[in-house]
């Protein structure tokens, strides 16, 4: 019984790790309509700007934070500049294909500006196991998983309240319904863009320290986009607890099927797991757990 609760608990930490890259695309999407492929790559390339101000500059652990804040706060004024005051109203599959463009482009300019060898992350958050779990439940759980854990409640209580209770929470999703009845009651749509880009870049700073600091900051970091699409699909591409309770029912489940069933399939569910359960909810509930369901009138 034991083992089976350090399992689960550790799927609940795994899980959290892949809630903090999934907030990144729902708080673009659900003010903006866009689904932004390149939030994996901005996990990336604020890790390694992060890295880059303390190793090549210099910057102490706060400094460099504060900078990569800026760096990204910049990043988000760019790409509204360059790329989306462009494709206002375009087709959203125009829009996605504009942020594809936007990963190789970050992910080009991350190698250029700080190289491509594996980086160490150290900003001094816990490692190794919980020693209060081991001696008292005689429980294996990491430390980071748990600073991980708590860093996203906090993030997910501040974001709620941010988007419901703010008079900026409230723009953003008035612009995510609709663009042009948004400009039309005197809603900057070039303000609000930039505004939820910087949250999003500042999100993917906080996923990029956690894996980083996990994994070491390397550009396979950029492909645990591909692992927050089904926490996104479970969770729904508009909810902010969605991704959290998403991510833990992804990390859960192919934590329990890789221990229980993987002997009798050989091994490996954990890589296809997440998948295979994205497409059943897919198939009988599109919208997510937490999602709206779309109506259209015709």
């Amino acid at each position: 019984m034991t083992f089976f609760i350090e399992v689960v608990l550790s799927g609940l930490m795994a899980g959290v790790m892949y809630s903090l890259v999934a907030l990144g695309f729902v708080l673009i999407f659900k003010a903006s309509g866009i689904f932004n492929f390149a939030q994996g790559v901005m996990a990336l390339f604020a890790a390694l700007t992060l890295v880059g101000l303390m190793e090549n500059f210099g910057f102490p652990i706060w400094l460099a934070i504060i900078g990569t804040i800026a760096v990204m706060i910049a990043l988000a004024w760019l790409i509204e500049r360059v790329m989306l005051r462009h494709l206002v109203n375009q087709e959203p599959i125009i829009l996605f294909m504009a942020t594809i463009g936007l990963a190789y482009v970050l992910e080009g300019m991350g190698d250029i500006m700080w190289g491509s060898d594996v980086k160490v992350l150290d900003l001094g958050i816990p490692q190794g196991a919980s020693d209060w779990m081991l001696d008292n439940f005689d429980i294996y759980i990491e430390k980071l998983e748990i600073f991980a854990a708590g860093t996203a409640a906090i993030m997910v209580a501040f974001l709620a309240v941010f988007f419901q209770k703010t008079r900026i929470g409230r723009a953003l999703r008035a612009v995510a319904d609709d663009h042009q009845a948004a400009l039309s009651v005197g809603i900057s749509l070039h303000t609000i863009w930039v505004i939820v880009w910087s949250v999003a870049g500042i999100v993917a700073l906080v996923a990029g320290i956690m894996w980083g600091s996990k994994s070491g900051v390397q550009f396979s970091l950029s492909l645990i986009a591909l692992k927050a699409l089904p926490v996104l699909i479970l969770g729904g591409f508009t909810s902010v607890p969605g991704a959290i309770i998403g991510g833990m029912i992804i990390g859960v489940g192919e934590k329990v099927a890789e221990v229980y069933l993987g002997p009798f399939v050989g091994g490996a569910i954990e890589n296809w797991f997440a998948y295979m359960l994205a497409l059943a909810f897919l198939l009988f509930r599109p919208q997510g757990l937490f999602g709206e369901k779309i109506i259209e009138r015709v």
